[in-house]
Parts: structure tokens; sequence; C-alpha cells
């Protein structure tokens, strides 16, 4: 088993620990380019790594950027500096160096942070909160206390289960996948359930998406249906990741699959 070894904790927009090489330095200069008022225009694999352009006031300006995890790998590469404009490290330890260098570790200290959060908290302070779905649709007072309820029950499938807040969805997962899609309407819940072509009671197949199914919730007398139908999708999702098939809406089911009956130990 490969070692996983890391560098301090930084927590600094998605990146959790600091660069211990180039491709964190790669990744952490995307994650701030607006802060350096730049875009990218190419990232390649000669020399140097990088076109991009700079807003000087006036327009854009194109520069030629050089990764390193250190800036004094330049020099150690052996690198023309005629050919570079900056070089873009996690620490600068060259002071004698001819280009401009700009050094993370310090930069980011500077800027403003959003530090990693659940994603059920995020999307909670969007605009695509639950409110939004409810008059997105005018959705009915009694529908609204349907999906509340519906939800908590989702919740008590497992709790490693999360939503998540989109502009015409709410979306479930499992936790990596999504396996159930709620579009909420006026007189009803819309659910999308990942079904992988077994056959789940109430629950009506998709003409083009084969992995899935659909079912309304409308009434009380359906709300039963409704949680044992996304209690099974949760377990066919489990089984899928677990055999690498591709859960996908346009994903097609492995042949043979379509064949599998639910066994009543599998309910």
């Amino acid at each position: 088993m490969e070692k996983s070894v890391v560098g301090p904790l930084i927590n600094f927009r998605g990146l959790v620990y600091s660069p211990i090489n180039e491709q964190g330095v790669v990744f952490l200069f995307g994650r701030i380019l607006e802060d350096l008022n730049m875009y990218i225009e190419e990232v390649r694999i000669k020399y140097p790594d990088c076109v991009a352009r700079r807003y000087t006031g006036k327009g854009w300006e194109r520069i030629y950027v050089e990764f390193e995890y250190k800036s004094s790998n330049f020099k150690a590469h052996e690198h023309d500096p005629k050919e570079c404009n900056v070089i873009v490290c996690w620490e600068h330890d060259w002071p004698e160096c001819p280009v401009e260098v700009i050094e993370l570790k310090s930069l980011i200290k500077e800027l403003p942070n959003k530090e990693i959060e659940e994603p059920e908290k995020v999307t909670l302070k969007t605009k695509y909160d639950l409110e939004h779905h409810y008059k997105r649709k005018g959705v009915e007072k009694t529908i609204q206390l349907l999906y509340e309820k519906l939800h908590e029950k989702i919740k008590e499938v497992d709790e490693r289960i999360w939503r998540k807040f989109s502009k015409t969805a709410i979306t479930y997962y499992s936790p990596e996948k999504m396996f159930v899609a709620v579009r909420l309407q006026k007189r009803g819940v819309k659910l999308h359930i990942f079904t992988n072509e077994e056959g789940i009671e109430g629950v009506k197949n998709i003409r083009n998406h084969t992995n899935w199914g659909e079912f309304s919730l409308k009434r009380e007398e359906d709300f039963n249906t409704a949680v044992n139908a996304i209690g099974r999708s949760y377990k066919i999702m489990r089984e899928a990741i677990k055999n690498n098939i591709n859960t996908g809406w346009y994903a097609k089911t492995p042949k043979g699959v379509e064949d599998r009956k639910i066994s009543p130990e599998n309910m």
C-alpha cells in the first residue's frame, strides 16, 4: 500500500494541506487566478509550463509562467530566464532570482479564504435553498410537509446520506454519488431514483435513461412506497459503487444486470 505524505494544514479554498510538489503548486495557482488578475490561455508540457494573461490597467498582457515547488528548482532545471516572465512556487528560496516570483506560501495569508465545509451546509447558504424550491413552483403547504417528512425518512436510511440544493432539483448522495433527485411541484414531489434496471415497486422506467426510474409522490397513501423505493435504491447504488458500475444519468447497464431479480432478503 502506497504511503500518503502531506504538507502542513492550510485548509485553503479546497486544498487541505500545503503543496509538497509542483502539482500542488499548479492546483493552488488555479484557485487564486482571479486574485492575481490573471487568466490562463494554455497549460503545456514544454517550458515554460503556462501561457497566461495579466491585467495591467490598459489591457491583458501575455506572460509566460513556470511552476516550481521551490524557486531554486528553476535554476537547478537550467531554465532560460529570458523565456519566462514569472515563477509561481510554494516557497521562494532564491533571493537573487532574475525572474519575478509569486510565492504562494506567503500570498495566501493575504487572501480571503473559504474553508472546506460539508456540501449540505454550503448549499444551505446559497440562494438555492429549500425556500427557493417552494417558491419556484408555488408548492402547496401539504406537499411541503410531505417532502419534509420524506427528507427525515431518507436521513434514517443511512446517516452518511446528504442532500444538495441546485436551481431545479434537490439531490441526495450515497454519500459518494447521487441516487435520488427530487423536483418539487405545486401538487407533488417527483422523484428520479437510481435503479440499475432492477424493478422497484412503484417506480416507472424512464425512456433513454435505463439506470433510472421515476416516482410521483402526491398523497400520504403513497408515502411508504416512496420511502421503500428510496431505501432500495440506496442499496442498489452502494452495490453499483462496489462493482465500479457507471451510475450516471446516461449510463448503460452492463450486460446481464437486466436479468437480475430482487430477492426478498435484499429488500
